[in-house]
């Protein structure tokens, strides 16, 4: 098995070389994949140290709407996804015609919209924001009224921090949603001293018991700094593998096997490989979409 992934690393590397392409990896991806990723990360951050290379050529180990903010952001560049059918459950929750149709029951909302979404739907959308800064965006908004979209759960834990009147959008991911508050509380008891750490998409139940709710990449950072030697980790089984790597003194504990994201699995070594030498599939975003889900990502970048 070893020699057969050396083999084809070397393969991807050779072939990364010659089409000037530069490889993005989420943090939920398999640690083959993110160990041959010029990046890992989560999806806008990828999507934003792409475009500051001089690659042609993205390839994203990620799912769908990631494909498509590379796309947004690098209009000029070739972006790749290794296998077209890693979707997002949640993004799917959410259409642009549905969206249209709340937008008019509720005319003098802002429509704030998590980058977990596709790109017509970040097109109809006022500004976006990630898990990371969707409290400091929806503050930001002018009016009162927040139309938050795709995510109720991120929505939820906005709305404790902030006086806005939001209306949630009932999307979900069912990746976190498996994760419980018993287990939680399970872990708390077998490992008395860790902390613990989980996403904003998770249930209030189990952000109730955290010690600390960030985005994948604030996980990271939290690993890095805290002083706690052991870490319970709600979130995506994949980015064990990055917090592992980063911090080998430290011991992580998933909360629960049954988060896994069988979307961001489906990319493949050999996926990524055939993708490069196919140069397909393409994901490429109409210009008159882009403009509009790129002004909205803007508005986000311009007060973060």
């Amino acid at each position: 098995m070893e020699n057969r992934n050396a083999e084809l690393t070397d393969k991807i590397l050779s072939l990364k070389k010659r089409r000037n392409a530069v490889i993005l990896a989420h943090n939920y991806q398999t640690g083959e994949v993110q160990d041959i990723a010029d990046f890992v990360g989560d999806s806008l951050g990828l999507s934003q140290k792409a475009a500051e290379t001089d690659a042609e050529v993205i390839v994203f180990c990620g799912v769908h709407f990631m494909a498509e903010t590379a796309s947004i952001l690098s209009p000029d560049k070739t972006v790749l996804l290794p296998d077209i059918n890693a979707g997002c459950p949640m993004a799917n929750m959410i259409t642009a015609e549905r969206l249209k149709g709340k937008k008019g029951e509720l005319p003098g909302a802002a429509v704030v919209c998590y980058v977990n979404s596709a790109a017509d739907v970040k097109a109809e959308s006022d500004i976006c924001c990630t898990s990371a800064n969707a409290v400091k965006v929806v503050e930001s908004q002018d009016t009162e009224d927040i139309l938050f979209v795709p995510d109720q759960y991120l929505g939820h834990y906005v709305s404790t921090k902030t006086d806005k009147k939001m209306t949630l959008w009932p999307g979900f991911c069912p990746t976190h949603l498996r994760i419980r508050a018993e287990h939680i509380t399970r872990l708390r008891q077998e490992y008395p001293q860790a902390k613990v750490v989980v996403h904003p998409e998770c249930r209030p139940d189990v952000i109730a018991l955290a010690d600390e709710v960030l985005s994948t990449s604030g996980i990271c950072r939290f690993a890095q700094q805290t002083e706690a030697e052991e870490i319970v980790v709600g979130t995506e089984i994949g980015i064990v593998h990055r917090l592992k790597k980063e911090n080998p003194g430290k011991k992580f504990i998933h909360v629960s096997e049954q988060a896994i994201c069988p979307n961001m699995k489906l990319i493949t070594m050999e996926k990524v490989l055939w993708s490069l030498e196919e140069m397909a599939p393409q994901v490429k975003v109409p210009e008159e979409i882009r403009v509009k889900a790129k002004a909205a990502v803007d508005m986000m970048l311009e007060i973060v």
